[in-house]
């Protein structure tokens, strides 16, 4: 691996009486490609700056590969930083930008113009050598930016919003290239990104990120199905979250998994009325807690299922209103209580994907009424509050 291990412990930063940083501790593998992902405001840049060497904390260690580097200057760290308003040079052609770093340390002439090319070759604009900035797509100035970090041999690049100057289909491709260009040369990315999609899409690992805390730290996966807190479960995708009280508790053993217990618990949430929901986690009869369930993982359906499962929920609502996306149909579903003691009504989004050629478009209409189902394991035990 060519890239560094990334270790910060303890590191807090403000700005006047702004707490951007707060006892941040986090480890990035070497060769990992590692999100920060976050709103605005959430201190992901402040932690990027830190590492790249422009910002100092206020208390706390830094160190790459084992060496503390905070008292290190940026030009003198094995880090590089892709900014997202690409920063080239405007009177420069894009051979002369990717050059310009090379040159200044006073590298032969025949050694740069192989390492430029090389470079060039990675993020395939070795036909556009000699173009302007402004001669090229945002895309490519990106690309070029790119280019011109890693020519000198990081071992940590640092992405800071790289991607958000460009429309959603560039920032697609994009995406695909920064993965490649990262499994090509393996050193260690950080990325910084509001955009939980760019995130997911090409994290080994990521942070979220909230008012200068990190909140959960695990693989795309694991953030997306299994949500540390409320803000992690609403900020990741869509989802349906709701407080409920835990009202009993029974041990399943799982057979498949020698020693391993999961608890099915039964819920009463004051807008939908009582669900069931497994867990790994040991909770207990009384215990306030918040539930999610996620708008893809909810079947929807005119006719009552008739599975005769005991882990099924269902309810039944009436479509409030639905949303054709070609792939996917989204609905709102206004669910009747299940008890005339439950006050009110709730909308439950469900999420409907159109993956075969007869599903070319909803067959469930605004007001129709429809049957929601999900199973137990599909739902999920957030936090428990205290």
């Amino acid at each position: 691996m060519k890239g560094s291990d990334v270790v910060i412990t303890g590191v807090s930063k403000s700005f006047g009486n702004f707490e951007a940083l707060k006892n941040v501790s986090l480890e990035i593998k070497k060769g990992e490609f590692f999100s920060l992902l976050g709103p605005s405001g959430c201190g992901k840049t402040t932690l990027l700056r830190i590492i790249a060497g422009f910002e100092h904390p206020d208390k706390g260690a830094l160190t790459l590969d084992g060496d503390n580097v905070l008292s290190v200057p940026p030009n003198k760290r094995h880090t590089n930083t892709v900014f997202q308003n690409y920063a080239l040079f405007p009177h420069l052609t894009v051979f002369e930008n990717v050059a310009f770093s090379p040159r200044l340390k006073g590298a032969l002439t025949a050694d740069i113009r192989s390492k430029v090319n090389d470079y060039l070759k990675l993020v395939h604009l070795e036909k556009d050598a000699e173009k302007k900035p402004n001669q090229l797509s945002g895309g490519m100035k990106q690309r070029v930016a790119i280019a011109r970090a890693l020519i000198n041999e990081p071992r940590v690049l640092l992405l800071d919003e790289p991607l958000s100057a460009l429309d959603a289909k560039l920032r697609q491709h994009m995406l695909i290239e920064l993965d490649r260009i990262h499994d090509e040369i393996g050193i260690t990315f950080i990325y910084v990104t509001h955009d939980q999609q760019e995130a997911l899409s090409v994290s080994d690992r990521l942070a979220v990120m909230n008012q200068g805390d990190i909140l959960q730290i695990g693989t795309p996966h694991e953030i997306y199905e299994s949500p540390a807190t409320d803000f992690v479960a609403r900020f990741i995708g869509e989802t349906n979250l709701f407080d409920g009280r835990i009202t009993s508790v029974e041990k399943i053993k799982l057979p498949d998994y020698e020693g391993v217990t999961e608890y099915m618990a039964n819920l009463e949430i004051p807008e939908l009325g009582n669900i069931k929901v497994t867990s790994v986690d040991e909770v207990k009869p009384g215990q306030l807690v918040s539930f999610t369930i996620r708008p893809e993982k909810i079947v929807i359906s005119k006719e009552k299922p008739l599975t005769k499962r005991e882990d099924i929920n269902l309810f039944q609502g009436k479509v409030d209103e639905p949303i054709y996306s070609g792939f996917q149909t989204k609905f709102y579903v206004e669910t009747m209580p299940s008890s005339p003691s439950i006050p009110g009504k709730v909308l439950l989004r469900v999420i409907k994907q159109h993956a075969n050629y007869s599903d070319e478009g909803p067959d469930i209409r605004w007001k129709d009424s429809v049957y929601l189902s999900w199973s137990a394991v599909d739902g999920y035990i957030v936090e428990v509050k205290h």
